[in-house]
C-alpha cells in the first residue's frame, strides 16, 4: 500500500519538474452553494492534467532503456508520458484508443511521441502497448496502476493539504483510480475522500460492489479521460480502506459543470476535469451547510468551442 512516506519521496524527485496549481476559495453562495467549496485547479499541471506527476516519478525512479518508454492512454497520461520523456531525453511511444480527441492526438505529437492510434477503447490500446513491450523492452508508465505513478498523483493531496487545511470532504474524479488512489493515500482517512463517475463508466462504484476490481463497460463524454474499463488493483486496496464512498454524474451534468466553470470562472475544463464539479452543482453530491468541500479540477484538455456549446 502506498504511504505517506513514498509520496514525500515522489516530491522530492518531481519537484524541479511539475507545478505547483493553485487553489481558488469560492465566495459563499458562488453557484448556488451553500457550503465552503475550494477548488484546486491541477488543470493548470504541464500539458494540461494532473498526470506528469505520476509519469515523471515513474521514470525518474526507473532505469530507462535506450528503447525509451512507453504507456497506453485515453489521452492524458500519454500527453504527460511524452513530455516527461521528451524533458528528460527519452523516446516515447504512446497508444491511444480511437475515441482519443483530436486535441490531444495534435498534442502527442508536438511532444515528438510516436502515436498508434488504434482500438474502441482504452483497453484495446493498453493491449496493443503490451505487445509492443514484448518487441522492444521499453519501460512501461502505466496510466493508474504501479507504485511510482499513484505516489506521484498522490502529491496532489500533499500539495492541496498544505495549500487548504481544515477541509473536511475533497471531491475527485476517478477513471482507473490512480489520482483519488494517491490523494486517499496521503490523507490516510483524515478528509472524507468522494469519488466521482460517469453513470457511463462506473467502475470504482462496481468494483466495490462486487468486493475487487471488475470489468465495466463504459463510454460517455468523458470516457478519454475516464473511461478505464477496470481500476487499478493498487488503489482498490487504498479505496476499501480510505474512500468514504462514489457518487455517479449523468454526462448532461459533466457539460453543465464545464459551461458553469467557463462563464462562472473562465476555467476552461474538459469534460473528466469537470466531473468532480458536476457532483456538487447536480446534487449528486449534498455537502452541509457548514461543511469545506475540496474539489479537484483535474483536466482542460478540452476544445474551447465546445465550452460555447447551449445546453439542449
Amino acid at each position: 500500500m502506498i504511504s505517506p512516506d513514498d509520496i514525500e519521496q515522489a516530491v522530492a524527485r518531481i519537484t524541479p519538474h511539475v507545478r505547483e496549481t493553485p487553489v481558488m476559495a469560492l465566495e459563499r453562495g458562488a453557484f448556488g452553494l451553500s457550503a465552503a467549496v475550494t477548488l484546486k485547479l491541477e488543470l493548470l499541471q504541464h500539458t494540461g492534467s494532473f498526470k506528469p506527476r505520476g509519469a515523471f516519478n515513474r521514470i525518474l525512479s526507473s532505469s530507462v532503456p535506450a528503447a525509451g518508454v512507453i504507456a497506453a492512454s485515453g489521452g492524458n497520461h500519454g500527453l504527460a508520458t511524452a513530455f516527461a520523456a521528451r524533458e528528460l531525453g527519452h523516446r516515447a511511444e504512446i497508444f491511444v484508443p480511437q475515441i482519443s480527441s483530436p486535441v490531444k492526438i495534435a498534442r502527442l505529437r508536438d511532444y515528438g511521441a510516436i502515436v498508434n492510434v488504434g482500438g474502441a477503447s482504452y483497453a484495446e490500446a493498453f493491449a496493443a502497448s503490451e505487445k509492443r513491450v514484448k518487441e522492444t523492452g521499453a519501460l512501461v508508465v502505466h496510466a493508474y496502476d504501479q507504485p511510482e505513478v499513484l505516489a506521484g498523483q498522490g502529491t496532489t493531496g500533499r500539495e492541496f493539504d498544505r495549500q487548504a487545511p481544515g477541509l473536511d470532504t475533497i471531491l475527485v474524479a476517478v477513471g482507473g483510480g490512480g489520482l483519488i488512489g494517491g490523494v486517499a493515500a496521503w490523507y490516510q482517512g483524515r478528509v472524507k475522500i468522494v469519488g466521482v463517475e460517469p453513470e457511463a463508466a462506473p467502475t470504482l462504484a462496481h468494483a466495490l460492489e462486487a468486493g475487487a476490481p471488475v470489468d465495466v463497460a463504459v463510454g460517455g463524454v468523458a470516457a478519454d479521460s475516464l473511461g478505464a474499463k477496470r481500476v487499478g488493483d493498487l488503489m482498490f486496496t487504498l479505496a476499501r480502506k480510505h474512500i468514504e464512498r462514489v457518487v455517479l454524474v449523468t454526462d448532461d451534468a459533466i457539460r453543465a459543470a464545464q459551461r458553469a466553470l467557463w462563464e462562472t470562472l473562465r476555467v476552461a475544463a474538459e469534460p473528466g476535469g469537470a466531473a468532480a464539479m458536476a457532483a456538487l452543482l447536480s446534487g449528486a453530491y449534498k455537502p452541509h451547510a457548514d461543511e469545506r468541500v475540496g474539489v479537484l479540477v483535474c483536466g482542460g484538455n478540452v476544445d474551447p468551442s465546445q465550452l460555447l456549446e447551449k445546453a439542449p
